[in-house]
């Protein structure tokens, strides 16, 4: 029987990679669900595509229109817009994957509901695992749920990791291209206007990834989302700046043996290997050629550049609400920054400040990490209107 999958965020970019990848693997996967945020007309298609049971809108304006479309070329669709929408499309008993590439942490609760159901998770945004990896993660060990990566760093560890036992890895290595501001100076960064931030060299993704891989911001989230996924100290974690991107992540062993997984920067590569793992099929990803790579280089990053990782392995050590405070501070300043209200070295100095003043709590419940979210998002909007 084909896997039945369901795709949050099904309109973004990673959600058009993942319908890509189920076309072209048309057999072995369905369709069981979709969700978009305002984006409902792209969603309109993808359903009249692929014939879902469900699909979710989570943002009211576009619901009704969704809803009148879809009457007239796709009756069986049954449309989610509440608050719940993603939660409900989840909760679907015939539901057996749910791919999570909702931007930021907005996707928490459904993916919290996936976990309680034990099904196949496949995160393709890092901060679930950012903000409630002290909750996903056990709570996944005793429902039985498999959390796969899909972020292409996390899912090259995890392939790697594959050449030996986990009680033999001695270090993992999350390589990072660097962003646009690689070679900048922290005088030159003083001035970096949006534009320079969305400049990425290799990738092309949303905005608010393109400008957490300006600050490695998105690192420092891959060093908390490391530290649940592979039950790792943070301290055998170290960041490598590899501008080529070709090396997605390594792995050493306790015997010297390096791992590493290499690959052209295309998603599909990674989304199909969480969908079809164990096993390995034919793709649309790029392939490497390796006649045309001249040269690889490896560096390490400057922490007065990059002060975002510092507060990575901060937050990966204490574990609790600090993920939580840490990542919606981050997502607050970066649309703060997208909106022209605050100045790009303003982002990660807003969210220290932040991650300092909250209340920790080591075992906090979904309850309590949602309440943390809301009050970091709070603190930044307070700290752009001063």
């Amino acid at each position: 029987m084909p896997k039945r999958v369901t795709i949050l965020g099904s309109t973004g970019s990673i959600g058009g990679s993942a319908l890509d990848v189920i076309d072209s693997l048309a057999s072995d996967f369905t369709v069981q669900g979709l969700s978009a945020h305002t984006n409902w007309e792209r969603l309109a298609e993808q359903a009249e595509r692929h014939q879902p049971p469900g699909v979710a809108v989570t943002h009211a304006a576009g619901a009704e229109e969704l809803r009148a479309r879809l009457r007239r070329s796709s009756p069986r669709t049954q449309v989610h817009s509440d608050a719940d929408g993603l939660v409900q499309l989840v909760g679907d008993p015939e539901c057996e994957f749910v791919l999570a590439a909702v931007v930021g942490s907005a996707g928490l609760p459904a993916i919290a509901a996936a976990v309680e159901r034990g099904v196949q998770v496949g995160l393709a945004n890092k901060e679930p695992l950012v903000a409630a990896g002290a909750l996903l993660v056990p709570r996944a060990r005793k429902t039985g749920a498999t959390l796969l990566p899909v972020d292409s760093e996390h899912s090259a560890v995890f392939q790697a990791m594959q050449a030996g036992r986990r009680d033999e890895v001695e270090r993992v290595y999350l390589t990072a291209s660097g962003g646009p501001f690689r070679t900048w100076t922290r005088e030159q960064l003083e001035s970096a206007t949006l534009e320079d931030a969305l400049r990425h060299p290799t990738w092309s993704m949303g905005p608010k990834i393109t400008v957490d891989s300006a600050t490695m911001m998105n690192k420092a989230l891959e060093i908390i989302e490391a530290r649940w996924l592979f039950d790792l100290d943070p301290d055998r974690i170290e960041v490598v700046i590899h501008p080529e991107s070709i090396i997605h992540s390594m792995v050493e062993f306790c015997d010297g043996s390096v791992i590493a997984q290499l690959g052209s920067p295309d998603m599909r590569m990674p989304i199909q290997y969480a969908l079809t793992h164990p096993r390995r099929r034919a793709g649309r990803a790029r392939r490497l050629d390796f006649r045309s790579l001249r040269s690889m280089h490896f560096e390490s990053p400057d922490p007065e550049r990059f002060p975002a990782l510092r507060l990575g392995y901060e937050v990966a050590r204490r574990g609790g609400t600090a993920g939580a405070a840490f990542n919606a501070a981050n997502e607050a300043a970066v649309a703060a920054f997208r909106r022209g209200e605050i100045r790009y070295c303003e982002i990660v100095s807003m969210v220290e400040d932040v991650l300092g003043r909250h209340t920790f709590a080591p075992r906090p419940t979904l309850e309590e990490i949602q309440a943390v979210d809301a009050w970091a998002r709070q603190e930044v909007g307070a700290c752009c209107r001063t």
